[in-house]
């Protein structure tokens, strides 16, 4: 069997990209809907509901749930991996999001002789998830994983 045979028939890999895809599919289109705009970035950049980081993760631990058992060491590793995940999302990268809205104002507002490439380009302000997003991937990813099940079986 080559490689791709082999990667397709791996349910945990296929449930967390799919969880992955989705979620980025579905956070630019809410991303248009509110902003009456396209922006490319969305489809790969992190932040926004719903969070894709949830997706893939939940998708990952639910593949390896289906697959290996509660008991397993797959399905430990990857229910810890989660909720470290998701615990950064919610906590460090949402508080890094707010920060860099902050200084953007501040730099937009009162501009201080830095350095060219300083002011080049604001920073990121879309990095961390508000609960309700990280719920909302992790609920999609789980179901997706759900749905995607009797493919492999």
């Amino acid at each position: 069997m080559n490689i791709w045979q082999e990667m397709l028939g791996n349910q945990i890999l296929i449930s967390a990209v799919v969880g992955w895809v989705v979620a980025q599919v579905l956070k630019t289109m809410i991303d248009c809907a509110l902003n009456k705009s396209f922006h490319a970035e969305r489809l790969v950049g992190s932040g926004g509901m719903p969070s894709s980081h949830s997706s893939t993760v939940c998708g990952l631990t639910t593949g390896a749930l289906l697959k290996y058992g509660a008991g397993s060491f797959e399905f430990a590793v990857s229910f810890v991996l989660s909720m470290v995940v998701m615990y950064d999302a919610i906590g460090v990268r949402r508080e890094t999001g707010k920060q860099a809205k902050l200084l953007n104002s501040i730099l937009m507002e009162n501009p201080l002789k830095l350095n060219a490439e300083v002011l080049q380009e604001k920073l990121k302000e879309y990095v961390g998830h508000t609960p309700l997003q990280v719920a909302a991937g992790a609920i999609l990813g789980i179901g997706l994983a759900l749905l995607l099940d009797p493919l492999f079986q």
